[in-house]
């Protein structure tokens, strides 16, 4: 039997992935203990996932069944091998997962993507380029050489947004208590799409969110920190 497909969005280098969605379901299969191809692919190559219906990644193809979008793909996995370790652990992390997807979109991401774009930006194929700009620009409202002007300010507003979370580390080793889940997996993509975006130092390393984010890297083998960071 062949092994599950998941296509992941990458830089120029195929070795570059990058996507805090794709990076969610990577350490979901990891968790789950299935192994998996993954197939790099770029913004603009809307064919090569035109067998899915939509134009954008992570797609899961699982024998003859085609999923997108991360949330989707992880209730997928939960219900198809409810024999392997859980990613929820029950309702109340399903719950969890749930929330921490949409703080880190509506809060986290956004603010990574201003202090990572600019480092990305040079990484991606040239086909990728005129798309990447026009987007990111349009939500930016600004340039991206402009962006880094915007650093210093961008940082203390992260800071900001991941208090809660540093409370939370504070008290346990990871989002899900004594061992990561799916919740932490989502909040860790955001990281990991920085660490490969960027050289740019995020949080201090006294922080408790850096030290969390150490051991996100090491979990499942060290699947995260096989990815190398951006120098």
């Amino acid at each position: 039997m062949s092994l599950p497909r998941l296509y992941d969005l990458a830089g120029a280098d195929p070795a570059i992935r990058f996507s805090p969605y794709c990076w969610r379901i990577r350490l979901a299969l990891a968790h789950k203990g299935i192994a998996v191809e993954t197939i790099p692919w770029r913004f603009t190559d809307k064919a090569a996932i035109g067998f899915s219906g939509q134009g954008k990644v992570p797609v899961l193809v699982d024998g003859e069944t085609v999923v997108f979008d991360s949330e989707r793909i992880a209730d997928h996995l939960e219900a198809r091998h409810p024999d392997r370790p859980s990613l929820f652990g029950g309702a109340a992390g399903r719950a969890l997962a749930r929330f921490l997807h949409h703080w880190t979109v509506q809060m986290l991401h956004p603010e990574i993507a201003r202090l990572v774009v600019p480092d990305l930006f040079p990484r991606l194929a040239e086909p990728d380029r005129a798309y990447f700009r026009a987007s990111r620009e349009a939500a930016f409202g600004l340039c991206i050489e402009e962006l880094p002007a915007q650093r210093p300010e961008r940082l203390a507003a992260l800071a900001r947004a991941l208090a809660p979370l540093r409370a939370l580390l504070e008290t346990q080793p990871y989002l899900s208590g004594t061992a990561p889940l799916y919740a932490d997996h989502i909040v860790f993509g955001a990281f990991q799409w920085a660490r490969v975006a960027s050289p740019l130092v995020l949080v201090a390393p006294e922080d408790p969110v850096a030290a969390w984010r150490e051991r996100m890297l090491d979990a499942y083998g060290g699947l995260g920190r096989a990815m190398a960071a951006a120098a």
